[in-house]
Parts: structure tokens; sequence; C-alpha cells
């Protein structure tokens, strides 16, 4: 097994902060110093707050907003493709209200039933800007937000991992613990029956901390029936803590991303008029996250020897009722995914919430023996296995994750009844900075990007170019797919004369909606950068552009690469970390069950710049890793290509041998100056092309410079 240890990289945004004259009474908004590159400042901890774990990759800081009056402001964050803001107080009296409306998409009015009283986090908004517009007619209500978070990359590709387990140790744990530890999520939850037979203190520390124990800090645990062989779940609450909840209720909420996650104990007292189910609603009705899921230890559905409980009836129809999406359950020694179900089990694929059932931890197995109220789409009773829960904010998927030895897997997903987007686009450009020599020319990559399923034609035009710099944009129009992109080229041409700078501003423009980006552009002597990429955000890059790659896994792809370690050697093969940002290019980014889950295998795979001009003296530099195990040979290859027009010319290749290679992040150059004053793609190629073998690669950092 492999271990698959993320690397945080938190970096600070410059904080904006939309001023207009101040009134007495109106917003308060300050921005707070920020530090360079450093860590950004911890926030406050409050005394009473809804727990928030972030996406991979999101960065933030503080920011001082308070009201008494209706004026609106922004909370901004140059550059952002997203933001969430974190309110510290929210009294709202009546039917006084706060709205917060993205500059790009999303809007969630907060009124009197949400989070009276605590600390949490928004739902995020698409734009770099949050407006904060308020309907306040009591002088007594008020709130402050103190901070905000956000992310570079386009909402739908901002995802966290959570793992979800049931009726764990057992004999077996040993064997699910490494498939947590290669997922390595941001949340672990537990479905009751952690530690048996009777939940003890002393088997807690003895059969489930040896395994588990490595998991704690993320760890969300509801207890089972097992638990309460001793009183009161002593042993369950004795270990866990604070991250149990409240001792003798054992229910509590927080929220991943943009995921509520509901904790509940069907072990007291459940009845529909009860403590804890009037917690529920409230809980329910206070979240502002689009999408929802709990978890519990009885199944309100199942076909193994427990059966259906009804006694749990009251939970599932207080989340049908708040159209929340996933119900994560155990009990039952087995696998089982049931369709969207309303509470008496008939299938509603518009409003019903599917149930997963998961007792798969490594106790024993149980057989299918009962008939169900509920659909069973698919089901297993003799594997062990953890689910995969990969989560956006607007939708999710479910990978049942079998053992090491067995080989049935299960994949479902779906979206978040709350989480659908109004339709809207995005402009970039890359390179965001491009200097020129007199005469000569550039290329700068201009992407449109959907979100919220827009699909329209957007005009493309450029302004504000240097004296005697001309703009021509290919094709001058684009229509991107539904949540995907379109690239257009915009070449630069200089005059013999041109000199200066200048921010030049590309337009999109889709019916009465604008949107721009920015390209610094400057003429002189000196050249510069012609093509960067730092891969934080997609810059158009092409999987398998000439449709002949052959590899059938491990393909290469843009994203934030998992660790992942050789059990055979213990080197550390594909590296959990990139030289600069959150993400680079890379075969098969996750880690996957085993260390070599997701290597490249079949065959080749390609990936292929958007086009850029040379310049005279070109020169590439980039930064590489590649690993392989001692079953490679020299078929197998890391490479780069220029591609002119259809030729391609190799400027740097690296084989493979019969020898372990561990990664490690080097840099390497190349001479272009016999491609200058042509348009080119650059393409990186990976093989595993003779027998099978272990193979891991990535690049980072592109740079094409004069």
């Amino acid at each position: 097994m492999c271990s698959a240890t993320r690397q945080r990289r938190w970096r600070h945004r410059t904080l904006a902060v939309a001023t207009s004259a101040l009134a007495a009474g109106a917003f308060l908004v300050a921005a707070q110093p920020q530090a360079g590159e450093a860590a950004p400042p911890a926030v406050p901890e409050v005394a009473d707050q809804v727990p928030q774990l972030v996406e991979s990759g999101v960065t933030g800081g503080p920011v001082s907003v308070s009201a008494q009056a209706a004026s609106p402001r922004s909370v901004c964050a140059a550059g952002a493709q997203w933001l969430r803001v974190r309110f510290t107080d929210l009294s709202l009296r009546g039917n006084d209200s706060v709205t917060l409306t993205g500059s790009r998409a999303g809007s969630f009015t907060l009124t009197a039933q949400h989070w009276p009283g605590k600390a949490f986090h928004t739902r995020a908004f698409e734009g770099d800007c949050v407006r904060i517009s308020t309907a306040l007619s009591d002088p007594a209500s008020r709130f402050a937000i103190d901070s905000y978070q956000s992310g570079a990359r386009p909402l739908a590709e901002a995802t966290t991992t959570v793992a979800a387990v049931g009726d764990v140790c057992g004999s077996s744990c040993n064997q699910t613990a490494p498939l947590i530890k290669n997922m390595n999520p941001q949340a672990l939850i537990l479905a009751g029956d952690n530690a048996y037979d009777s939940g003890s203190l002393s088997e807690y520390k003895s059969k489930f901390d040896p395994y588990y124990g490595q998991f704690r800090s993320i760890t969300y645990p509801t207890p089972g029936n097992h638990e309460y062989n001793t009183s009161g779940a002593s042993g369950y609450f004795d270990y866990f803590g604070r991250q149990a909840g409240e001792r003798g209720k054992g229910y509590y909420s927080f929220d991943v991303g943009d995921w509520h996650f509901v904790a509940l104990n069907s072990n007291i007292t459940h009845s529909s008029g009860s403590t804890q189910v009037t917690w529920l609603k409230n809980d329910l009705a206070a979240s502002t996250k689009p999408c929802t899921a709990a978890y519990f230890h009885h199944p309100r559905f199942s076909r193994g020897t427990h059966g259906d409980d009804t006694g749990v009836n009251p939970f599932f129809q207080a989340l049908y009722d708040a159209k929340a999406d996933l119900v994560v359950v155990g009990h039952d020694h087995n696998y089982q995914r049931f369709a969207p179900s309303r509470p008496d089990g008939t299938r509603d694929d518009v409003n019903g919430v599917r149930q997963l059932l998961i007792g798969t931890g490594g106790r024993g197995y149980y057989s299918f023996d009962q008939s169900s109220a509920a659909v069973q789409e698919k089901g297993n009773t003799n594997t062990f296995g953890v689910s995969r829960l990969t989560l956006t904010a607007t939708d999710y998927r479910s990978d049942f994750v079998p053992v090491s030895g067995r080989t049935f897997t299960d994949t479902t997903s779906g979206k978040c009844k709350k989480g659908v987007s109004s339709p809207a686009f995005s402009i970039g450009t890359s390179p965001s900075t491009v200097s020129m020599k007199p005469g000569g020319t550039a290329s700068v990559s201009v992407t449109v990007g959907s979100s919220g399923g827009f699909a329209s034609a957007t005009a493309l035009s450029v302004s504000g170019l240097p004296a005697g710099v001309t703009g021509t944009l290919s094709p001058s129009s684009v229509t991107p797919p539904a949540n995907g992109t379109a690239t257009a080229t915009l070449t630069l041409t200089a005059s013999a004369s041109a000199s200066g700078s200048a921010t030049a501003t590309v337009t999109g423009t889709s019916g009465s909606v604008s949107r721009t980006a920015n390209v610094a552009v400057s003429v002189g002597s000196g050249g510069g950068d012609v093509f960067a990429d730092d891969f934080e955000t997609d810059k158009g890059w092409q999987v398998n552009a000439a449709a002949t790659d052959t590899a059938t896994s491990g393909k290469w792809e843009r994203g934030d690469p998992e660790q992942t370690t050789s059990t055979y050697s213990d080197q550390i093969k594909q590296r959990g970390d990139t030289t600069s940002g959150a993400n680079c290019l890379v075969t098969g980014r996750l880690a996957g069950s085993e260390y070599g889950a997701n290597d490249l295998d079949g065959g080749v795979s390609s990936m292929t710049s958007p086009a850029f001009t040379v310049p005279t003296g070109g020169k590439l530099t980039f930064s590489y890793t590649l690993a392989h195990g001692d079953n490679a040979t020299s078929a197998d290859y890391l490479r780069l290509r220029v591609l002119d027009g259809t030729t391609p010319a190799t400027v740097f290749e690296k084989l493979g041998s019969a020898a372990e290679v561990a990664g490690a992040w080097q840099s390497a150059t190349a001479d272009l100056a016999s491609f200058a004053g042509r348009s080119v793609r650059l393409v990186v190629e990976a093989a595993d092309a003779g027998t099978a073998s272990l193979w891991e690669s990535a690049i980072d950092d592109v740079r094409v410079t004069a």
C-alpha cells in the first residue's frame, strides 16, 4: 500500500473591498494587512461555530464587515474564481435579510433561521467578488463578517474527498486502514460499531487505535449499537472526546467545502418529536450549503440480515423534506447502494435521498436474506472496503474501493438538489504578461469557461494595446460546451517602430453580458516570456489532441497530485507536491488503493499546449519528475516535443531502465532557436510502451523566453 500525504499550500490573495462614500451607520469595511506569500493570519476562534473543512488549494484572509444600515458592499479577491465568507454574528429579526451575490453567478438570502448564535461559512459564490446587500428594518438586526476563503480554479473543479465506512474493528480493519491513507481525505466519517465487541475504551485503544488512530484528527464518528454495550457508550465518548459531539447525545454537524454533514445517533431516542429530530430539522434549515449528507448506524433500507429499520424513518423524513442528497449507514456487514428514495422506499429520482450502506470496515460478512422497501441498485457480501466520496459544490461521486486482493468495485454519482447555479461564463488569458521586440509577434491563449450550463456564442475582442501593436483573435467567436471551455488565439504583432507598455483588455460578450481579462504587453529590446504555465488554471492544454494515444490508465491530467510510496522499494514514486502552487501536469494524479493503481499503463499518453510564437533565441525551461520500478525498459519514456505544424521534434527525453527510480523534481532546458518566428505547440508525452511496468511522471512551471 502507499501513503498519500498531500501538501497543503496556503497563499494570500490581495484583498479588495469595494468602497463608496460611507454614510452614517453604513457598512464598515476594512482590509487587513497582507504578508506577501506568508501563511495567512489565523482566523480568530469563536465559542460556537460550525466547523468548515476546505478544499485543497483554498486561500483566504481576514476582513472586517459589519452593518446597521442597508448600504451594499463587496468583498473581493483579485483573480479568484469563487469566494465564500464567514459570519461570526448573524442576528436578524422579523423579515430582515442579508443577500449575498457572486460577481459571476450565485445568490443566497440569509434570514433569521440561518445559524442564529453561531459562526459559519456561507456557500461559495462564483466570481472574484461577493456583493453584500441588506433589507433591514429592525434596529436590533446585526451581522459581522471576519474572513473569506477563495479558490483559483473554477468552482466546479474545487473538490473535497471524504472517506466513509462503518462496522470497522473487527478483526480486519488492518486491511481497510491503508485504503483511507491512500485516499488522503479531508474527513473520515464512521457509521458506527467502530470497536468490537463492546466499544469499551480498552477496545478502542487495543483494536481501533493501532490502525485507525492515525486518522483521529480528521475523524467524525457516530456510535453503533456495539458502543452501547458499554454503559452510555462511555468508551466511545472517552476515546473521541469533543469529536463525538456532546456526551450522551452524539449528534452534531460540520461543513466540508460546500457540503453540510450531519452526524446522528440512532441508538438514542429519535422519534418524530424527540430532541434529536427537532435539532436535526433546525440544523438542516440553518445550513446555507447547497449539498447535504447525513450518516448514522442503523439503515433505513437493507437487504442484509438486519433488514429495513423503520425506526430511523424520522431521520429520513427530515432529510427528505430538506432536500438532502446522501445518507451513509452501516449495521449490516456488507455493501449496498440504493436508488434515491422517499422515506417509504418509493424510488424518487428527483427529490429522493440516496442511501449507501457501507458496513465493510472489517467485521465479518452478512448475506442478503431480507427484502427491502427500497430499490437496491448494487450490492456485495464478501468484500471489505471503504467508499471515497468526491464532492463538489454541485454534485457527488462515490467509489467503493476494495481491500487488496478483492475485485468488487462500485461507482455512482448525482447532482445536489440545491446546487444548481445560473448560466455564466468567464474569460482567461495565458500568458497574462507578454514581452515583445519591435517587429516581433507573440501569441496569447484566450479561454472562455462555462459554468451553470452556459453554452452560448461568445464574441471576443481586444483593446488597449501599446502604440504600434495590433491584435488578431482567431476565431473571433467561440461557443464553450456546457461546464467546459473553448479556446481562441490572440496573435499580437509589433511594428518595427513599436515601443512602450500597456495593459490590454480582452473582452468576451454574449448577449448583454460581458466579461474581461487583462494582458500586460510591453515592446522593447529585452524580450521576455512568450509562453508560461504553472498549471494553476486551465490554459487550454488538450489530452490526446492527435487522437493517437493508447494508454488505458494514468493518463495526463492537470491537478493536485497525491503521493504514492512503493511497498516494494519504499521509494516515493508519485510525489504529492509541485514546484509551485497546487497543480501540475501529472500522469494519473490520484493515489488509488495501492501505489500502482493509477500509474501510466497501456501505452502512450500526451498533452498538447496552446499555440505560441517562438521568439528569436527562444529557450524552454520546465520542471519534471519521473519514477519507475525495476520492471521498466528503454521503451518507456518521458518526452517533450515541439509541434511545428504537423511535424513533431523531440527536444527532451528520459528513458526507462531496469532499476528502481524514485520521484524527484528536477529542472530542464531546451533550445528552441531553430523554431524562431514560427507558431508551435508543446507536446508532453509519457509512455509505458514495453512490458507493463510502474511509471509515474509530472511536469510543472513551463516557460518559453526570448
